[in-house]
C-alpha cells in the first residue's frame, strides 16, 4: 500500500525523472547507435546528429536532476549505489562525456578520418550507456548485497548476473527501437527510409525481447515476497504496445509507432520502480538490510524545502524543455544542409 508522505512523494518524483530520462535519452542513445547504419555517406550522417543535435544536452538534464534529487532525498541510497556500482556508473560517465565531445567536435574538421572517429565516439558513446544502465537498474531490482551496515557488500561479479545481462540487452533493443521511430519521423527521404527498415526488422524481436525481461522481474517480484506495488496489468500493457508498435512501423505511421516506443519505455520503468516500493535498493542477504523510503532518506525538513522549490522550478524548466522540441520539429533533410557544420 502507498502512504502518501513526502518520503513517497519524492520516490515517486524521482521515478517521473528516470521515466523522463529514458523516455527522452533512449531516442538519443537509439539515433547514436543507429548513425553508422543509416548514414551511407557523411550528409547522411550529419542529417543523423542534427536531430538530436539541439536536444541531446537537454535530455541530459533528466539525469543530473534525478541524480541530484537522490542525493538530496535519499542519501543513503546514493551513497549504497555510488559506492556498489562504482565501476559501470564510471564507465556510463566517461562515455557520455566522449559522446558529448563528439557532437561538438565531430564539424570541426572535414577531413573524413576525423569525423569517422568522432562517429564512433557517439556509438560507442551511446550504446554502452544504454547496456549498463539496463545492467544497472535490473541488478536494483533484483537485490544486490547490502551488510547490516547499509553499503554493498559485493563486488562486480555479483552485478554481471544473468537477469541483469539480459535487462542490458533489453534496454540497447528497447533504445534501438525507439531511436529508428524517431529517426523515420524526423527525417525524410533515403535516412528515413532506412531507419524505417530498420525499425521493421527489430520491432517484433524487441517485444518479444521485453515481454520476456518484463516476465522474468514479474516471476522475480512474486517470488521474493514483495510487498510493494506489482500490479500485472502495467507490464502486460507495455508488452501489448510493443506488440502494436510492430504494426505501427510496419503501416509506417511513424508518429504512433514513437508514441508508442516511449509510453512501453514509459510503463517498464514503471514497472521496475512498483516492484521496490517501498525500498529503493533491496538486499539479497537478508530482507532487514533492505534500504527503504524511510531508512535511507533525508530529514523532513530537508524534504519539505525540496517539494517547495520543485513545485517552483519544475513547470519552468518543462515548458522551457517543450518549447525547444516545438522550435526544431521540422524534419531535417540532406536539402536543408547546405553547409558542411553539424
Amino acid at each position: 500500500m502507498i502512504e502518501f508522505d513526502l518520503n513517497s512523494l519524492w520516490f515517486l518524483l524521482i521515478a517521473i525523472l528516470w521515466m523522463g530520462y529514458f523516455f527522452l535519452e533512449g531516442f538519443d542513445f537509439g539515433v547514436g547507435m543507429l548513425l553508422p547504419f543509416v548514414g551511407r555517406d557523411d550528409l547522411d550522417r550529419r542529417v543523423v546528429v542534427n536531430t538530436i543535435g539541439p536536444v541531446w544536452d537537454g535530455n541530459e538534464v533528466w539525469l543530473l536532476v534525478a541524480g541530484g534529487a537522490t542525493f538530496a532525498a535519499f542519501p543513503e541510497w546514493y551513497a549504497t549505489l555510488f559506492s556498489g556500482f562504482y565501476l559501470p556508473l564510471f564507465l556510463i560517465l566517461v562515455a557520455l562525456i566522449f559522446r558529448g565531445v563528439a557532437f561538438e567536435y565531430r564539424s570541426k574538421d572535414k577531413r573524413p578520418e576525423w569525423r569517422a572517429w568522432w562517429d564512433r565516439a557517439i556509438f560507442f558513446g551511446s550504446a554502452l550507456p544504454a547496456l549498463l544502465w539496463g545492467v544497472a537498474f535490473a541488478n536494483i531490482v533484483r537485490g544486490v548485497p547490502i551488510g547490516p551496515d547499509k553499503e554493498f557488500a559485493g563486488n562486480l561479479l555479483d552485478l554481471l548476473n544473468p537477469y541483469a545481462l539480459y535487462g542490458g540487452i533489453t534496454m540497447v533493443i528497447l533504445f534501438l527501437l525507439h531511436g529508428a521511430t524517431f529517426l523515420a519521423l524526423k527525417t525524410a527521404g533515403d535516412v528515413s527510409d532506412r531507419a524505417h527498415a530498420v525499425a521493421v526488422r527489430i520491432a517484433l524481436p524487441a517485444a518479444f525481447v521485453v515481454l520476456g525481461f518484463l516476465a522474468w522481474t514479474w516471476r522475480n517480484a512474486v517470488t521474493a515476497d514483495n510487498d510493494g506495488i506489482v500490479p500485472g496489468f502495467v507490464p502486460m500493457v507495455a508488452a501489448l504496445i510493443l506488440f502494436v508498435v510492430a504494426w505501427l512501423v510496419m503501416q509506417r505511421l511513424e508518429g504512433w509507432a514513437f508514441v508508442g516506443t516511449g509510453a512501453a519505455i514509459v510503463l517498464i520503468t514503471l514497472t521496475l520502480f512498483m516492484n521496490l516500493y517501498p525500498r529503493v535498493m533491496p538486499s539479497s542477504i537478508d530482507p532487514a538490510y533492505d534500504l527503504t523510503i524511510y531508512t535511507a532518506a533525508s530529514t523532513h525538513t530537508t524534504l519539505t524545502v525540496m517539494t517547495i522549490v520543485a513545485l517552483i522550478f519544475t513547470p519552468i524548466v518543462l515548458v522551457y524543455q517543450g518549447w525547444t522540441y516545438w522550435v526544431f520539429r521540422e524534419r531535417i533533410t540532406r536539402d536543408r544542409l547546405t553547409t558542411p557544420t553539424a
